[in-house]
């Protein structure tokens, strides 16, 4: 998979992401009322070892998109 480089690709992956979580959070029921709690309910109610990496890895490449996004718009604001 290659790396977004611009604010519309990382928009596309972020809802590709969105989609996929989506799913495991339905699947496990995983409400975490606040943010710091997702990865621990997530860790209680995951039951299949690869459905929980995975669950880690989408959010961690959210994470990392979204910084990388605001990034991009610091840096063409300040052009």
């Amino acid at each position: 998979m290659t790396k977004p480089t611009n604010i519309p690709e990382i928009q596309q992956r972020l809802e590709a992401l969105s989609q996929e979580l989506i799913v495991l959070i339905q699947e496990y029921q995983l409400d975490a009322q606040d943010p710091l709690d997702v990865i621990p309910v997530a860790r209680q109610k995951v039951s299949d070892k690869d459905d929980y990496i995975r669950f880690l890895e989408l959010s961690l490449e959210g994470r990392l998109l979204g910084e990388a996004a605001q990034h991009l718009e610091s840096s063409s604001s300040e052009q």
